[in-house]
């Protein structure tokens, strides 16, 4: 499963998401429970057991196999059942509901109507254990805190029982999730939500820690480990290894590194840095890009992992320095680790017609960290990239509405409507979270701290580039007094930035291309739309080849085509 490096945080501070979650999309493969013996025939089992969600135009055949999960059906249901002490007699159905990135849920029913959701990860989800035992923990804590968060009921972070894989058996949340209402509320709706999610936020943000990482259960950790943790106040808790992805991405989960717990904020700036250099010291070499639409800019050289070994090494002289002068900006805290609609579910009270938050979902990957190395607006809710919202101005339809055609209509509405939404969110934060509102002007040390720590795919320009502003910004950052420990050569400094248009173009035709094809995050696509998705693709490949003449500019671009398959396995 790739790691998306290049894509936007989930709190919107970069260019690209790096979450590969896809959103939930229903199917209609039911398990009826056998009413006096267990059968199934081994094609239905195979749609229980495969990823039915969509394909890739890349890789598809790998990503479809990572994504593959046999268990023991009726083993899983028979746990379920007994968690919410009830017999597998009673179940009725057994339905997959959705399909994300890391993970395969189902919904069962009992006959009495009761239902329950069972999740299980696929192979490929990492960290193994730490990402069940913590989701747990993290989920139990915070519905102890009075936060809107399913019940769990039972759970193995071991695949070692009678199911043959892990599982989490939780409460489901009844409601509609916020990204199926989204595009369709009407401003006083969309107001209430997100100043009930900034409400929602500014709780789980004034919970105290006293130290970073992630949550476990005491026991599950020490199961694990041998050791104890950090202890909460409730001592079933404690804080352990931080479980976010790119800590444990592909071969990162072979090193035996420092991941947490954090006990103090340098600690906690400087790990996952410290995590990236050790990849790299042992796994490291020279490669090309792993985003091919780049390489041409690269020339198609291959890039050395001594280039990031600098830079990673450039950012732990500042990251010291990088510790914010406002002492309320220290404390650990925690965030949602991937605050979309889709797992934000709504309902309308019976006294009224106003939408409720009633349930958060997804916990997978929660970590604590110091509250400035976590603020932003989530990425479907932000809009930075317009001068408007940067602003902050109060966002307006154009005067001239009515006289539009119906496409300008269109554009018109979807635009105020991401106005809204950013302007919406920084107002309520503003007004109900002030911890957040505050550290939302530390959005330049948070950027550069996740830069260090994403997984090196051939590329440090990113990482480079917000070093060296960090240079020119010192006096702010770090304060007048403090000497910048960092100096770039001016030779290197214009080689940097004779780059940065070149990558810029490159990005801009690889959403060209997504925008005509139609394919989204790791090149995903509906199955309906797969065939001509992939016709599209085969079309603009050939009508791009043609029109090189130099034979050579010609079998570089076709070997190093973005829409191709590729060996993935070296940037793992």
């Amino acid at each position: 499963m790739r790691y998306l490096g290049r894509a936007k945080h989930v709190f919107g501070l970069f260019s690209r998401p790096f979450s590969s979650l896809r959103s939930a999309k229903f199917s209609s493969s039911i398990w009826q429970w056998p009413r006096r013996a267990f059968s199934r025939t081994p094609d239905a089992s195979d749609e229980l057991f495969n990823y039915t969600s969509g394909r890739w135009l890349v890789n598809d055949e790998l990503r479809l196999a990572e994504r593959r999960r046999e268990f023991d059906i009726k083993e899983l249901c028979r746990l379920a059942a007994l968690s919410v002490n009830q017999s597998p007699q009673d179940i009725d159905t057994f339905v997959k509901l959705a399909e994300g990135g890391f993970n395969r849920t189902f919904l069962i029913t009992m006959r009495g109507g009761f239902e329950l959701v069972a999740r299980i990860p696929y192979p490929v989800t990492v960290p193994k254990f730490y990402a069940i035992a913590s989701e747990v923990a993290t989920m139990r804590f915070l519905r102890s805190s009075g936060l809107p968060v399913p019940e769990v009921y039972d759970y193995s972070p071991s695949s070692d029982n009678a199911a043959k894989t892990e599982y989490i058996f939780m409460e489901f949340m009844r409601g509609t999730k916020l990204s199926d209402v989204w595009m369709q509320l009407e401003e006083p709706d969309i107001v209430a939500v997100l100043r009930q999610l900034a409400e929602l936020e500014s709780r789980m943000m004034s919970i105290p820690f006293p130290a970073g990482g992630s949550i476990y259960h005491t026991n599950d950790l020490e199961k694990m480990t041998g050791k104890m943790g950090i202890p909460l106040e409730d001592e079933n808790f404690c804080i352990g290894p931080d479980v976010r992805l790119h800590m444990w991405y592909g071969r990162r989960s072979q090193l035996e590194v420092d991941r947490g717990p954090y006990k103090t904020i340098e600690d906690a700036l400087a790990v996952p840095a410290r995590k990236e250099l050790a990849y790299l010291e042992r796994f490291g070499k020279p490669l090309l890009p792993f985003h091919r639409e780049r390489r041409e800019a690269y020339e198609y050289k291959e890039q050395s992992p001594l280039d990031h070994i600098n830079n990673l090494e450039r950012y732990l002289l500042l990251a010291p320095s990088l510790v914010p002068k406002n002492p309320s900006l220290h404390p650990f805290r925690i965030r949602h680790p991937d605050l979309q609609p889709s797992n934000i579910i709504v309902s309308t009270s019976s006294d009224s017609d106003q939408l409720k938050i009633v349930g958060l979902l997804d916990w997978q990957h929660a970590s604590i960290l110091p509250l400035f190395l976590i603020p932003g607006i989530p990425n479907l809710l932000q809009n930075y990239d317009d001068p408007v919202s940067q602003a902050l101005i109060p966002p307006s339809l154009p005067a001239n509405m009515d006289e539009m055609d119906e496409d300008d209509q269109y554009h018109a509405w979807a635009l105020y409507h991401r106005r809204l939404v950013h302007f919406q969110y920084v107002k309520n934060t503003a007004e109900h979270n002030k911890l957040h509102h505050d550290a939302l002007s530390n959005l330049f040390t948070c950027r550069l701290f996740y830069q260090a720590g994403y997984p090196w795919e051939a590329e440090t320009h990113a990482l480079k580039t917000t070093l060296i502003e960090a240079t020119e910004l010192w006096g702010r950052l770090a304060g007048e007094d403090i000497p910048c420990p960092v100096v770039f050569d001016p030779e290197d400094l214009r080689k940097t930035k004779e780059l940065s248009p070149k990558l810029q173009l490159a990005d801009e035709n690889f959403e060209g291309c997504q925008g005509m094809i139609g394919f989204d995050t790791e090149t995903w696509v509906s199955n309906e739309h797969y065939k001509m998705a992939m016709d599209l693709a085969e079309l603009l490949k050939s009508k791009i080849l043609t029109q090189i003449s130099d034979e050579e500019v010609r079998a570089k671009t076709e070997a190093n085509w973005f829409l191709s398959d590729m060996d993935e396995k070296d940037y793992m």
